[in-house]
């Protein structure tokens, strides 16, 4: 189906949207290119749908181009079930589904 991704990356806070909890993780430069290099059916935002897996937790979202990366946001359910922080590094696996 998809290709499937892994990778260490630290959360961060979106600052653009500092009154909002939107945290994120960036996926890699090279694993970027590499999916962005695929082809697939064009998506609002240039976005690529994903299943991704911190930990126990698994989830389906987007993940977003933004410079040479994609950003992955990290759900307040999907921190709050793994522990995860601002600023802690996060082993992820992600898999494309288109």
């Amino acid at each position: 189906m998809g290709e499937t991704y892994r990778f260490r990356s630290r959360v961060y806070r979106w600052e653009e949207r500092a009154t909002d909890s939107w945290f994120f993780v960036d996926v890699p430069a090279e694993e970027s290119a590499d999916i962005a290099d695929r082809p697939r059916m064009p998506r609002g935002f240039g976005s690529v749908r994903v299943e991704a897996t911190i930990g126990a937790t698994t989830w389906r979202t987007s993940i977003f181009p933004g410079g040479e990366r994609y950003a992955l946001p990290l759900k307040k359910a999907v921190r709050s079930a793994e522990g995860i922080e601002p600023d802690d590094e996060v082993e992820v696996r992600i898999r494309t589904l288109e």
